[in-house]
């Protein structure tokens, strides 16, 4: 497994990052010991970076595989939506205690949008850097769906590591192409900024040709990291063979055709409607407010997910 430092940090990350969104509650909500056992499993494969957030609720999780790994071989990412000095210190807080660790390696600003995002949260910001400076983190930065983003960032020293959406198609990508994403996360790269890239199969929409969309961001020499969400140790040996060898052998993509697939849709959704518009199959619905998926409709073709403008569509 390539291990990367991130970028001017003192951090080292695997190429590949656990996303943990996948074992969460918010999607396949496996119980503390057996996703203990599968970021144990990852690890042993040479995965020892994990993003996981506030949102997720599943720091017990990671605190389980803990249990095996030592700690100070393992790098944990997590965000938080805080805006103050004292949501920050909430935030913090909980980590720590939940995880049941005494520091945290990276913490993010999550979903930012914009420089007018980082000003309406920089009390938090500076909660933060005071935190690094007395080594209850080691590094803080943002992630983010949107180009402004990151662009923004550039003007900012105390971003320091950038976790945006990169794909192959662009999926989630929120105010433009993957082509201008990449031209700034390149700038952010050179300037010595800690890249590690999100949804490399566009919230599954893209397993079907995993190997053209993993390749893709395997070969992208401005990323450190690449964020994937894995709930099965064939996932997390189809990924580790990705990146190591560029293809997926045949045994493990038979044992991974056999898993049925479903489309999530995420509790934060507006019920904009931008979803049922682009169906063609009528495999999705509003009702009560929410987009719901039609089962016997949906043929997981993807097209909805472009066009919601939330991102909370995805396949699991």
């Amino acid at each position: 497994m390539e291990i990367n430092k991130l970028g001017n940090t003192n951090i080292e990350v695997s190429k590949i990052c656990y996303g943990s969104l996948t074992i969460s509650p918010l999607q396949a909500n496996l119980g503390y010991e057996e996703a203990g056992k599968l970021i144990k499993y990852g690890f042993e494969k040479g995965i020892k970076f994990i993003d996981t957030a506030e949102l997720y609720d599943n720091y017990k999780h990671i605190k389980e595989a803990l249990k095996y790994i030592n700690r100070k071989d393992f790098v944990i990412v997590t965000k938080s939506y805080s805006y103050s000095k004292e949501t920050a210190k909430n935030s913090l807080r909980k980590a720590l205690k939940e995880l049941d660790t005494d520091y945290i390696d990276i913490f993010l600003l999550h979903e930012q949008e914009s420089e007018l995002t980082f000003k309406g949260h920089y009390e938090a910001i500076e909660y933060f850097i005071e935190a690094k400076k007395r080594g209850i983190i080691r590094a803080f930065g943002i992630s983010t769906h949107r180009i402004e983003a990151v662009k923004d960032s550039l003007k900012y020293d105390e971003i320091e590591i950038i976790h945006p959406i990169i794909n192959k198609l662009g999926l989630g990508i929120q105010d433009g192409s993957i082509d201008k994403m990449l031209s700034y996360v390149k700038k952010a790269y050179d300037m010595g900024k800690g890249i590690y890239g999100m949804k490399p199969l566009g919230g599954g929409h893209l397993i079907k040709s995993s190997e053209e969309a993993f390749n893709f961001v395997n070969n992208l020499p401005f990323l450190h990291s690449i964020a994937v969400g894995m709930q099965s140790m064939e996932e997390i040996d189809a990924n580790v063979e990705m990146v190591t060898t560029g293809k997926i052998p045949i045994e493990i993509k038979e044992r991974l055709n056999k898993k049925t697939r479903k489309l999530h849709i995420s509790d934060w959704c507006i019920g904009c409607g931008n979803c049922v518009n682009t169906c063609k199959h009528g495999g999705i619905k509003i009702e009560n407010g929410k987009a719901v998926c039609i089962p016997e409709n949906c043929v997981f073709c993807g097209y909805c997910a472009k066009n919601c403008p939330e991102f909370c569509i995805k396949v699991i």
